[in-house]
């Protein structure tokens, strides 16, 4: 048969249109699917940005903390070495009068 029924033509178009609606439907899941992962992607993103800001903050913290305990150390060298020298003035001025009265007595 060369014509074919119009009966035949609209189950021929409905297979088509399904097909059509078929595609169709499938590039707005593909669609909605890639902006749900572009959305996860961006969210990493910006939670890996965010966790590497607050690791620079607390090493930052850390940097300075280090310098305050040197400063601290330096400070504490100090009073060492202003203690040592009080002592030595201290022990040299019991000394002295000794050997002045050494001295005089000779």
């Amino acid at each position: 048969s060369k014509h074919k029924s119009s009966k035949d033509r609209s189950a021929e178009t409905d297979k088509h249109k399904s097909r059509r609606q078929e595609e169709d439907l499938r590039d707005i899941i593909n669609r909605e699917s890639r902006r749900e992962m572009e959305k996860k992607l961006e969210e990493r993103d910006r939670e890996r940005k965010e966790r590497e800001r607050r690791e620079r903050e607390r090493e930052k913290e850390r940097e300075r903390d280090r310098e305050r305990e040197r400063e601290r150390e330096r400070e504490r060298k100090r009073d060492r070495e202003r203690e040592r020298e009080r002592d030595r003035r201290s022990s040299e001025l019991r000394v002295r009068p000794r050997e002045a009265a050494r001295r005089w007595s000779r």
